[in-house]
């Protein structure tokens, strides 16, 4: 809508009046997402990075491919992707063991 005046760069957290598009202060966005999980009542200790946990644990239970989940992320190294946010879920640790049960019934 705002055309060449937006400063696209991708950002999550972008003013929307004046500097257009440009990252908001981290700060802000805390403060912001502390005053709604009070309002809530749900877990106050929550920030901004770990929904970036959160959304990437359900990005890998979903079954998307370590490759696009590095893209979503900005990663280029798979190590980092892969030490600090595909750790296992109950869910796919679930999946696991119903896919090698299957895989024995079916070698009978």
């Amino acid at each position: 809508m705002l055309g060449d005046a937006y400063h696209n760069k991708d950002f999550i957290f972008s003013k929307m009046e004046r500097q257009f598009g440009y990252p908001i202060v981290i700060k802000t966005v805390q403060n912001r997402m502390a005053r709604l999980l009070r309002i809530s009542g749900l877990n106050q200790e929550l920030t901004p990075h770990s929904l970036r946990h959160t959304h990437t644990s359900l990005l890998a239970e979903a079954g998307v491919s370590l490759e696009q989940i590095m893209d979503r992320l900005g990663h280029t190294d798979d190590q980092i992707t892969k030490n600090v946010y595909l750790h296992v879920t109950q869910e796919m640790k679930k999946e696991a063991s119903h896919k090698f049960a299957q895989l024995m019934r079916s070698l009978r």
